[in-house]
């Protein structure tokens, strides 16, 4: 069998405030993950989310540094236009750091970024 995408990780330095940003964007992680070191959620067709603490990733890795955003990507299809304005808005009235503002882009979708609590640009978007 050849490998196969199965999961998404994450490694962030507040599992908490993590989860509840993830939460605004759909994903179902069971409540009692807040207090874990690992987290997963699963994601449309089968695959995965898996969020880590640092904590937990130098427990096998004692020299990890964590990234400082850029280096991962997230996208979340909205349902429509007026959904990617709404949730931008949503996320920054929750305390969310916006990015890029909501804008028709040219390659024909309404697209937002917005920025999760370690700092990592996260796409929100939908066809116009």
């Amino acid at each position: 069998m050849a490998p196969r995408v199965d999961c998404v990780g994450l490694v962030v330095a507040d599992m908490s405030r993590s989860l509840a940003f993830y939460r605004r964007l759909g994903l179902a992680f069971p409540p009692e993950a807040d207090t874990a070191p690992h987290a997963e959620a699963p994601l449309p067709g089968g695959m995965r989310m898996l969020v880590d603490t640092v904590e937990t990733i130098r427990s096998f890795d004692p020299d990890f540094q964590p990234g400082t955003g850029g280096g991962f990507g997230l996208a979340f299809l909205c349902d429509s236009p007026a959904e990617v304005d709404k949730l931008y808005a949503d996320l920054k009235a929750a305390g969310y750091e916006g990015e890029k503002e909501p804008w028709d882009a040219d390659w024909g979708q309404r697209y937002a970024v917005i920025t999760d609590p370690d700092g990592n640009g996260i796409d929100l978007f939908a066809p116009l």
